[in-house]
């Protein structure tokens, strides 16, 4: 039987068929399309602005309230630290089982409580398990992300961009799966985001895992594929809002289009099983030349030679290394670029001024997004705008870090422009949107939905990216979950401390001057520009205050960028090359002949250097 592959060869037997099946499902490829199906339904904490109304009605809850389940939300999702603590003395596997049961675990105890099954939870009850749910994507993203990270080193701002880039999209892609499979039922759709990441995580378990380095001529190229028919994906997804925003959809039609976007999500398959079959056929092909190569070898064996050793010179007895001691050596960090320790890393003035950046810039565009539904009700937008709001974030999220994850790596690449700088850049534009919401522009929130959606998505590979050239990639699972941190610290002072207190404030000086006062267990509702302004002057300002900070680190690191950043990486690369390269081929792998004596196909074997060991130093050196 031969199966034809219609691009330079056929299969032609069953065992050949396993063969070819057993390099699709454990090649770096395959492992790549997995992490981005992982990331695609990881993003269920940018889709809080759907449910989060239901909660706040289910449960009784002021603004105040809901903004703080909201930060333990973001605290769930952004301290990451056991997950990267597990992950580096565990395989990834341990990691996404670990995230799957917490995913749905969490979430099913939002949704009983939600239905009314159980009775209502104290907030503090709430808040746990909210932030339990959301961890899962903390995870998630530590044994999928991290772990291609490491596999494709330097292709790390492309691998950063494409995936955080896929959770971006997700909330788009889950979107429609929720109408297609539940219609518009918001309570349905907390018990779709508990099921189906974990589905997704733990079906793939035994693929994530760490690969040898291995930099093939066409990595690159096989990324900007799965770049292109992801910003297809995106594109329709932008298309089918749109109509869905002018037209009433029913369950069939959101059906349609829900099985549209699960075929472009999963179509990069097909540029994995290509890769994997180019590389099967270089495998059969040089197996096919060593079986040749070998059957006519030719062997000289001659008689080794004996290589005298003589023992090393005396060493002074007064010299002996010095003890440095751990405090000494924890304020004594390496080079930039070098492998730092999780406490070096964690103590150095690099760092710092990356946290405080991402608290002032994170901290403000997640402010927004989370805020999105009461913003559009307070300035009067139809409730159905709301479910737009979410999508457009989620498609900018997406481009946001796809764009930053490309453009920057291209950027470094050729230009050696440095990545805080592009961080500070981002950080500046977003000051638009934010500008936007706080003086109530007409049909302001379309617009600043776009640029808050694209800076909040731009701002993590890149943050992401510093964090590892910086920090080395050594105790990575670690430092990406620290860099996260600052997240749910900017969002707590920002959101819960200013933010919502100033809504309720307008609250309730509104329900004061109609005359009305707030009955038990009602929710608190302001209407009108006045609900958001100061706050989003405040967060323009704050976040103005992140640029600043930011060029701080740009002027630090500017001699870091100019140099040859990935050097040791492509080093590292090419000798895996060499070394598989010798493996395959036999050269490493010496025969014996009928009478014990070593061969070497096609070459004269060499004489084995036999060492002669000083008995009374018991040492080896060479000579000669």
């Amino acid at each position: 039987m031969a199966v034809d592959m219609g691009v330079g060869g056929t299969i032609g037997s069953w065992r050949e068929v396993r063969s070819l099946t057993g390099q699709v499902l454990s090649g770096r490829w395959f492992m790549v399309f997995a992490s981005l199906l992982i990331m695609s339904a990881a993003g269920a904490t940018y889709m809080f602005g759907l449910y989060s109304n239901v909660i706040k009605t289910s449960l009784g809850y002021d603004q105040s309230t809901l903004n703080l389940i909201s930060f333990f939300k973001d605290v769930g999702a952004n301290v990451g630290v056991l997950s990267g603590l597990i992950n580096e003395v565990s395989p990834p596997w341990v990691v996404l089982v670990i995230g799957a049961v917490m995913n749905f675990g969490g979430y099913l105890m939002i949704w009983l409580a939600v239905k009314g099954t159980i009775s209502q939870p104290q907030v503090w009850q709430m808040c746990l398990y909210i932030c339990i749910g959301a961890n899962s994507q903390a995870f998630a993203n530590t044994g999928a992300l991290v772990t291609c990270v490491k596999n494709f080193p330097e292709s790390r701002g492309i691998v950063l961009g494409l995936l955080k880039g896929f959770v971006g999209l997700s909330g788009a892609i889950i979107t429609q799966i929720y109408h297609a499979v539940y219609g518009n039922d918001p309570k349905a759709l907390i018990l779709l985001i508990g099921w189906l990441p974990a589905a997704i995580s733990l079906a793939f378990v035994r693929t994530i895992r760490i690969m040898k380095v291995v930099r093939g001529s066409t990595e690159v190229k096989v990324f900007y594929r799965i770049l292109y028919m992801s910003l297809a994906l995106a594109g329709f997804l932008m298309i089918i809002i749109i109509i869905e925003q002018n037209f009433k959809f029913n369950r069939a039609e959101y059906g349609v289009s829900a099985a549209a976007v699960l075929l472009l999500l999963f179509f990069p398959m097909v540029v994995v099983i290509k890769e994997d079959i180019n590389l099967w056929k270089k495998k059969k092909k040089r197996s096919l030349q060593d079986a040749t190569s070998s059957s006519s070898c030719q062997v000289t064996v001659e008689k080794p030679v004996v290589v005298p050793v003589l023992p090393p010179p005396p060493t002074p007895a007064s010299t002996k290394p010095e003890e440095v001691s751990c405090l000494a050596n924890l304020f004594k960090a390496p080079d930039r670029g070098e492998d730092y320790t999780i406490l070096q890393a964690l103590v150095s003035v690099d760092m710092l001024i990356l946290f405080i950046a991402t608290i002032c810039g994170i901290g403000g565009t997640l402010t927004a997004i989370d805020n999105l539904g009461q913003i559009g009700l307070s300035l009067g937008y139809p409730s159905k705008s709301t479910s737009t709001f979410v999508s457009l974030v989620s498609i900018w999220n997406y481009l946001g870090r796809v764009v930053a994850g490309f453009v920057s790596e291209i950027f470094l690449k050729k230009y050696k422009f440095p990545r805080p700088l592009m961080l500070t850049l981002v950080l500046l534009f977003s000051c638009v949107g934010h500008l936007l919401i706080a003086f109530g522009v007409s049909n302001g929130l379309y617009v600043a939905s776009v640029i808050i959606g694209f800076c909040f998505g731009a701002q993590w590979p890149l943050l992401f990216a510093i964090i590892s050239e910086i920090f080395g990639l050594k105790y990575y699972s670690t430092l990406y979950n620290f860099g996260s941190v600052a997240s749910p610290i900017g969002l707590y002072l920002l959101n819960v401390r200013m933010a919502g207190h100033l809504y309720d404030k307008e609250a309730r000086k509104q329900l004061a001057a109609k005359g009305l006062k707030r009955k038990q267990g009602e929710g608190l509702t302001c209407n009108g520009v006045v609900c958001y302004k100061l706050s989003f002057l405040i967060i323009t300002a704050v976040t103005l205050f992140g640029c600043a900070v930011s060029m701080i680190l740009v002027i630090r690191t500017r001699k870091f960028y100019r140099s040859d950043i990935y050097k040791k990486f492509r080093e590292a690369a090419a000798a895996a090359e060499t070394e598989m390269a010798l493996d395959s081929s036999g050269i490493n792998e010496p025969t014996t002949n009928r009478n014990g004596n070593a061969e070497l196909c096609s070459s004269t074997a060499k004489p084995p250097e036999t060492t002669v060991t000083n008995n009374r130093s018991n040492s080896k050196t060479e000579e000669g």
